[in-house]
């Protein structure tokens, strides 16, 4: 029988690798057990050991620093650490990322998507991935540059990065705040460069939107109408899935649809919720979409628990590809309308009310907003 040295502290299970070391005895009184075990997260010894051995270095320099508190509070006469110190190292191998993200996804979590808790549970599970354990109150500030370079290595952009660490953020602080953990978040301040893989969606050229909208009265289906919509009036896709046929109101001096919040589909921001008037080929599809008999605006995209807004953006884009420049998606209809705003003079606060976005500055917080008239006064420009 040939027997294997496994690395110092570590130790298999069903084929998954585990650190083990005991707590000095000198310490044993500041701790509920006597033995620190977390697992590795991995199954290749050489990923253990690299684990194990950091982990192991930073057990030393945490229980040095406990030694060094009570040499400082029994010797110098200096006040003892604070009582939530002494919580957090009692507690320093219980509390994992684990426990963390299932914290956040059960307070957080109400009325939330689908995709809220996929987004967020991939996040913790790229963590644990890059740095080998799961033990939140065994982190540290180089810890975040790791991640953040692993996340890169990856082949992320600088603003997939950005969403990853603010969701690992969020969690994170979440639990510090509600366990009472007296330890910073090493997440907090994390310099993440920009990249080459940055870049700004382009505008549909006039010409290349009208021959789109045209091509879009030929197919004249769902899909289209949905590409029509967006086309003329600059909503988000996310935006227009969830809407339903009630949302759009014809039979009004000003067509228009009242964008509103749904279970099934939560708006992005709060200038989100707007009244967005009807005009071109918005209209037209907006005329379409009444016939159908459906609540749903969308049925293909939408139903009453969930707004799959991803999928119809792979299926239009796909669709969009040979008809529009390089590098022009569904999404690219937004910069088109603000350009095409600012074309015929539009004051920026009232394109940020069409569109849904905030306005900078405290002034434009008071008050109702543009009336739909109003708004409606500006995108009849856009066709005339």
């Amino acid at each position: 029988m040939v027997w294997v040295r496994l690395p110092v502290y570590v130790y298999k299970r069903n084929d998954t690798f585990y650190f083990s070391r005991s707590i000095p005895s000198d310490l044993q009184r500041r701790f509920k057990k006597r033995k620190i075990e977390v697992s590795l997260q991995t199954k290749l010894e050489s990923k253990a050991a690299k684990s194990a051995a950091a982990l192991s270095d930073r057990l030393k320099r945490y229980w040095d620093s406990i030694r060094m508190e009570m040499i400082y509070s029994r010797e110098l006469g200096l006040p003892a650490a604070p009582q939530a110190k002494r919580q957090t190292s009692s507690d320093f191998s219980d509390f994992s990322l684990a426990d963390a993200l299932s914290l956040y996804h059960r307070l957080k979590g109400a009325g939330k998507t689908k995709l809220f808790f996929e987004v967020s549970g991939r996040s913790i599970r790229y963590l644990t991935e890059c740095l080998g354990h799961d033990n939140l109150l065994m982190l540290e500030v180089s810890d975040a540059g790791q991640f953040r370079d692993f996340l890169f290595d990856r082949g992320m952009s600088s603003s997939s990065v950005k969403r990853v660490f603010s969701s690992v953020r969020a969690i994170v602080n979440l639990a510090i705040r509600e366990q009472g953990i007296a330890v910073s978040n090493v997440f907090s301040g994390t310099y993440i460069p920009e990249d080459a893989l940055k870049r700004k969606r382009p505008p549909i050229p006039m010409d290349t939107l009208r021959q789109v909208q045209s091509n879009c009265r030929g197919l004249n289906d769902e899909p289209r109408w949905l590409i029509a919509l967006i086309s003329d009036t600059g909503m988000r896709l996310s935006e227009v899935c969830g809407l339903l046929v009630s949302d759009i109101h014809l039979d009004t001096t000003t067509p228009y649809i009242d964008l509103v919040e749904h279970p099934w589909r939560r708006l992005k921001t709060g200038p989100s919720k707007r009244q967005i008037p009807l005009v071109g080929f918005s209209l037209w599809a907006a005329r379409q979409i009444s016939y159908m008999d459906s609540d749903f605006a969308f049925p293909k995209y939408c139903r009453t628990n969930k707004c799959n807004a991803n999928s119809a953006s792979a299926a239009l884009n796909k669709w969009l590809k040979p008809h529009v420049p390089e590098a022009c998606v569904i999404h690219s209809f937004m910069h088109s309308i603000r350009d095409r705003l600012r074309a015929v003079e539009c004051p920026a606060d009232i394109i940020d009310a069409i569109g849904g976005w905030t306005t900078e500055g405290i002034g434009h917080q008071y008050g109702e907003g543009h009336d739909l008239k109003v708004t409606y006064s500006w995108m009849k420009k856009l066709i005339e």
